[in-house]
Order: structure tokens, then sequence, then C-alpha cells
């Protein structure tokens, strides 16, 4: 079986919530591998939402169960497994790089 990490989503988040918070928030089931608090491309604001990843699948486990609807800065989170980004539709409707302004 070959090593995967578990790439674990979080959401609902205030926006005041930091990288660091997660991260201390998740090291309390097992070691974390990268923090990511994602931002508005054009604004530099956070939009809200974050993705972990941990190696251990078991500590991803326990996070997610324990997390899920857990109150941080406010606000009750929204913890699960991330889907594979191939999986998500892209938004924008047509191919091709003409783009609007």
């Amino acid at each position: 079986m070959g090593w995967q990490a578990v790439n674990i989503y979080v959401g609902n988040m205030s926006y005041s919530t930091s990288e660091d918070q997660l991260r201390e928030l998740f090291e309390a089931y097992g070691a974390v591998d990268s923090v990511r608090v994602i931002s508005d491309r054009d604004t530099g604001r956070p939009k809200g939402f974050a993705f972990v990843e941990m190696s251990d699948a078991a500590a991803a486990k326990a996070a997610m169960d324990a997390l899920n609807g857990k109150e941080l800065d406010g606000r009750a989170l929204t913890v699960n497994e991330a889907k594979p980004r191939a999986d998500r539709p892209r938004g924008g409707g047509g191919g091709g790089g003409a783009r609007r302004w």
C-alpha cells in the first residue's frame, strides 16, 4: 500500500483564523504536513476556508471527527476530507483562454 497524505477541507472559518491556529488545532491529533488558508486572488483577503494535510490517516480521521462542528473564533467549523480537484467542474463556462473583464 502506498503512502497517501490525507487532505482535509476546513470551511466556515472566521476571516481572522490564522494558519498557525489551525496547525495547533490539528496537531492535537497528529503531525500536520501543511496548512493552507485560501485567499482571494484579487483582494488577498481570506475566503473563509483552508486545507490541512496530514500523512497519518488514523490521525486525520480522528481530527475530522473531533473538529467538525467545533467552534473556533466564533464559527462552527466544517471539517471533512477534501475532494480531489479533478472531480470539481471548472467555473466560468467556455473553455479556451478568452477571458472577459
